[in-house]
């Protein structure tokens, strides 16, 4: 109870701890989709249109990645949370050492499986079979060939960055992140356009920069604030494990139908690409541009959520129920202003986003534009979906967390992805073009599901307190 009332997440004013916690987050998050965009702005500029595409094409591998760090890493934070809530300090350092375990290892096997399958995962991707020296799946082999070797290391200090914040170092868990995206951003020009290394150059940044990142996360977990990490706190136990993957899965299972999606368009846009007047790179280049624009819009909504799950997950474990709803609604707030500002830049400048990324022909600007505008349509209600998908999770509500991170990816994107193409077609248009439209269809749907869903939660909230009912956290 002593914990309970002298932590300054059951205190202090739930505002000034969202904006303590989310700015870090928002800023960590900007920094992961900078390792991104920033080797498709350098090779956008010397390697072209083919080195977007093969960028592209391989995203799902670090999508793949991300979705681990974020099982263990938000898995871990919110058991760690919860239980000192409860006052339960030595069961949530087990959170803490399990899920540094598990992300190294996994990561580490996926790296082993990327590198020995490479060049079958990518034609998997969506990377056209054929082509010379200078095809996209040549491109693709080069730049993952390389970055398999920083897998292990981004898994832990991307999730490595939730555990830390969660132990009350919001700022430490930013500069953890930011540092090795800064020198990411340095390499890549060195490398990239004065050295003119192009794929590997650009791959050799981004790993170099988790490395350094890596370096930083474990040497904070040697002076954990919450208790000493011990050798004991790192072995495996089945309990805690399983209990982290069901904590966090919600975002992993986001992260990973965030995969499928990629994948299915990838082969989408290659397949209806060939068949339209753009072609197969076009489409491939443009939209691997536009998704990872969104990605930094993105940033602002994920951030903001993983800044609210501390305060909720606490307050939750405290019993403290109007602090928890509170964290969620100015949370909502937070990014609703962040998404009509988002709305308005993707619609007013869409050709100067594409044009960011280096200058293609007219069909590729004109492809473009059109795509982002069409794409993006309905951002401003993206903050909604993220946000309750997170804050279910932070409130002992997996499953249902875990409903919703499927919603938008896999319960309304991917059927309309291979759906209307094909309506587009019968009516006599270009296939491509009906993919324009499953976003925003996909987005408003989301949204509904997510309003319905945190509405029950808050019921059964005003439940518990009447009652005085409690479940298991």
């Amino acid at each position: 109870m002593n914990q309970n009332t002298t932590n300054p997440l059951g205190t202090e004013p739930v505002g000034k701890l969202l904006w303590k916690f989310a700015v870090p987050s928002i800023i960590s998050m900007l920094v992961i989709s900078l390792y991104n965009i920033v080797d498709q702005f350098f090779i956008g500029r010397v390697v072209g249109t083919v080195g977007n595409a093969a960028t592209n094409v391989a995203f799902p591998m670090t999508t793949l990645c991300i979705a681990t760090s974020l099982a263990f890493g938000i898995g871990g934070a919110s058991g760690f949370n919860l239980n000192m809530g409860a006052g339960n300090k030595r069961k949530a350092m087990y959170f803490v050492g399990n899920a540094l375990t598990m992300m190294f290892s996994i990561g580490l096997a996926v790296a082993l499986v990327s590198f020995i399958f490479l060049k079958p995962m990518l034609v998997f991707f969506g990377a056209p079979s054929d082509g010379g020296a200078d095809s996209v799946l040549n491109y693709a082999m080069e730049y993952v060939r390389i970055l398999v070797i920083g897998f292990p290391f981004v898994v832990v200090s991307s999730g490595g960055a939730h555990l830390i914040r969660a132990d009350g170092s919001p700022r430490y868990s930013m500069v953890c992140n930011l540092s090795g995206a800064l020198i990411n951003v340095a390499l890549d020009y060195l490398f990239v356009m004065v050295f003119r290394w192009g794929m590997s150059g650009a791959a050799a940044a981004t790993v170099i920069g988790q490395i350094f990142s890596f370096g930083l996360v474990f040497y904070y977990m040697k002076h954990y604030k919450a208790a000493k990490l011990e050798l004991s706190h790192l072995t495996p136990h089945r309990k805690i494990v399983f209990r982290m993957l069901h904590l966090g899965m919600a975002q992993c299972l986001n992260q990973l139908a965030i995969m499928i999606v990629q994948i299915v368009m990838n082969r989408s846009l290659t397949y209806y690409g060939a068949l339209s007047v753009y072609g197969a790179e076009i489409p491939l280049a443009c939209v691997g541009i536009i998704m990872k624009v969104n990605q930094i819009y993105f940033s602002f909504c994920i951030g903001t959520s993983q800044g609210m799950q501390p305060i909720a997950s606490f307050n939750r474990g405290a019993g403290k129920f109007k602090r928890v709803k509170q964290s969620y609604l100015i949370a909502v707030m937070m990014t609703t202003v962040v998404s009509i500002f988002a709305f308005c830049i993707f619609q007013l400048f869409p050709e100067n986003i594409i044009g960011l990324f280096g200058r293609g022909n007219g069909d590729y600007l004109i492809f473009g534009e059109k795509f982002l505008r069409t794409f993006l349509f309905m951002t401003f209600l993206n903050g909604i979906q993220p946000i309750t998908s997170t804050f279910c999770t932070a409130v002992s509500e997996p499953n249902k967390g875990a409903f919703l991170s499927l919603t938008r990816q896999i319960i309304f994107f991917l059927p309309l992805v291979l759906v209307m193409p094909l309506i587009f077609m019968h009516f006599g248009r270009q296939g491509i073009d009906g993919m324009m439209y499953t976003a925003p269809i996909s987005d408003t749907l989301a949204a509904i599901v997510s309003i319905i869903m945190v509405r029950y939660v808050f019921k059964k909230f005003d439940k518990i307190e009447k009652n005085g009912l409690e479940t298991e956290i």
